[in-house]
């Protein structure tokens, strides 16, 4: 009998192949990187593929009502700026300068998102994907009287849509593009 060590341990091949799927799996991504219309159509359309399994099921409530606390969870970090304006001012307060460009000729600072589009599609994508997995399987039924969450969860969105709201009023920054000026590049405005 030959005591020869195999050249790959088991653990190798699992650790091979599951590197090849993670590359594979990123370049499909690399790819549908740039079609954000049809990146966000899809997803809408999974995400009524998973109502429609809901009500037609007439259960898993309780995955619907977490699905939809992180969708806001994500929405919210997609609104907000990356670095807080509220914690800046406070900070210059304590030093005795304001962050905000108070004069034309002070540094202008764009609007970074702490979330990234891309990124916010691919969790919410993935997520409404878990939970439509999550439907096939009776462990996460549990029984609720789903009007109360419907409820709970409208007045968890008014509240904080309207906090979020009010926030970007008072540090006046808009998270989207559109209905911002547009200057030309000839004419310098």
């Amino acid at each position: 009998m030959d005591d020869k060590e195999p050249d790959q341990t088991p653990f190798a091949a699992v650790s091979a192949q599951t590197s090849r799927f993670t590359r594979l799996y990123q370049s499909y991504l690399d790819k549908c990187t740039p079609y954000t219309t049809y990146r966000w159509l899809s997803t809408a359309f999974l995400l009524i593929i998973f109502f429609a399994r809901i009500v037609l099921s007439q259960g898993w409530y309780i995955v619907c009502y977490s699905l939809g606390i992180y969708l806001l969870n994500l929405f919210l970090a997609f609104l907000q700026p990356k670095f807080d304006p509220s914690l800046t001012q406070d900070e210059g307060l304590e030093d005795g300068e304001s962050s905000l460009p108070t004069k034309q000729d002070e540094e202008f600072r764009p609007f970074i998102r702490r979330l990234p589009e891309f990124k916010f599609w691919h969790s919410a994508t993935r997520a409404i994907a878990i939970s439509f997995v999550c439907t096939w399987f009776s462990v996460f039924n549990v029984p609720v009287f789903w009007p109360v969450l419907v409820v709970y969860f409208i007045i968890l969105f008014s509240l904080t849509m309207r906090r979020q709201i009010q926030h970007m009023i008072k540090y006046r920054y808009v998270p989207f593009t559109f209905g911002k000026a547009k200057y030309n590049q000839r004419s310098g405005h």
